[in-house]
């Protein structure tokens, strides 16, 4: 269980929002390997589909990371407190 939650932790997620992410990978890396495929067979097709997803996909995974889940704190600093006039 540890491997599990040690995991989930390093990128701030439940178990179903990284569900859901891997997912949506998954899902988008068939897509991008079918059109890899389809381009290796008609040359003509799909010039730069698979390209373009590997880049929208490592723009979300890498470049915008902090977007997709809320970062945690770092230890040490105070939650903002409202104050009465």
């Amino acid at each position: 269980m540890k491997y599990l939650t040690k995991h989930l932790d390093s990128v701030s997620e439940s178990y179903f929002q990284h569900g859901r992410h891997a997912l949506s990978f998954a899902a988008a890396m068939l897509v991008g390997s079918l059109a890899c495929l389809g381009h290796a067979i008609f040359p003509f097709l799909f010039e730069r589909t698979g390209s373009d997803i590997i880049r929208r996909l490592h723009d979300r995974m890498v470049v915008n990371r902090h977007q997709l889940t809320p970062s945690p704190r770092p230890s040490g600093v105070c939650e903002p407190v409202a104050v009465e006039r």
